[in-house]
């Protein structure tokens, strides 16, 4: 201590009073005690220790962590007071204690279970004090899960959308690959795609990509675009064409059948032709039967 506080301390002792002043941490210290009289003096160093109940402050331990999944479990907290106090950190969720803060090797890796709120608590003989500190943990993306809806079998001419998430921290950016097409509509904020009108180039995979800081995870669903009723209605098209030649053959039979039956013919002109040929038929078989075609003939 300096001379003042010697001499005051020297003063006091001398004079047999006693200070009233309240102690204070500032106090602690060397002190150089001196006691005269006419014959002499006599002088004594005295060291001066301040005890004092301990405290917490945000420099020696923050009131929010940031911790990543894999890294070593610690909760360093440090808290002042003499004699020095003892720090334990446990969850207030389930009151478990963490491993030494400060012993690396013997720390368990971090998971996500030890997020949350945890109140450290530093005691020594003069008191205890207590400290809450917010853990959150960082993790690469996990659990990339797509969903088509309606459903990964889709009618051709129908609308879909594809949905992707994730778990992670920070929050995962996505991204796609996926068949290319040109009626593709992706959400502002990369999670899904929308396809209206489907169509042949809209089946195959269609694969999500999650990232963040820590790493990367994919997810892949296939889509199958149905074309059932297409080729119903190339059948049914199929079928009325071959329908509609049997129809035209048919009809031309007919025509055919029944143009000799009844008309005015030039005998000249129908000599040899097929409708004379069908006549002379006709008219043997009418013949047979008793029946007689008369046949009218005109001057050209």
């Amino acid at each position: 201590a300096d001379g003042a506080s010697a001499d005051s301390a020297s003063t006091s002792h001398a004079r047999g009073g006693s200070s009233s002043r309240a102690v204070s941490r500032a106090d602690a210290g060397h002190y150089l005690c001196q006691a005269t009289n006419k014959h002499g003096s006599a002088i004594r160093r005295v060291t001066v220790t301040v005890e004092y109940e301990p405290s917490i402050s945000e420099p020696g331990c923050p009131a929010r962590r940031l911790w990543v999944e894999g890294a070593p479990a610690e909760l360093g907290c440090v808290a002042s007071g003499n004699p020095p106090p003892r720090v334990a950190c446990a969850k207030l969720e389930d009151s478990q204690d963490l491993p030494p803060p400060t012993t690396t090797s013997s720390s368990p890796n971090v998971t996500r279970a030890h997020a949350g709120t945890y109140q450290c608590r530093a005691t020594n003989s003069h008191g205890s004090a207590l400290r809450n500190v917010t853990v959150a943990v960082e993790y690469s993306p996990a659990a990339v899960t797509l969903r088509v809806l309606p459903s990964a079998n889709v009618s051709r001419g129908s609308s879909f959308s594809v949905e992707c998430r994730a778990e992670g921290l920070p929050t995962p950016t996505y991204g796609w690959a996926l068949p290319p097409a040109p009626n593709l509509r992706f959400a502002a904020d990369n999670r899904s795609v929308a396809v209206a009108g489907a169509g042949a180039a809209n089946r195959g995979l269609y694969t999500c990509t999650a990232t963040n800081r820590h790493g990367r995870r994919a997810g892949s669903v296939m889509v199958r675009v149905d074309e059932s009723w297409l080729l119903v209605v190339v059948s049914l098209g199929s079928l009325g064409a071959v329908t509609a030649v049997a129809l035209a053959a048919a009809g031309g039979y007919y025509l055919k059948t029944t143009a000799c039956k009844k008309g005015e013919y030039n005998v000249r002109d129908a000599e040899g032709s097929s409708e004379a040929a069908c006549l002379h038929r006709q008219q043997r078989h009418r013949h047979d039967r008793g029946e007689v075609y008369g046949i009218q003939l005109t001057q050209p």
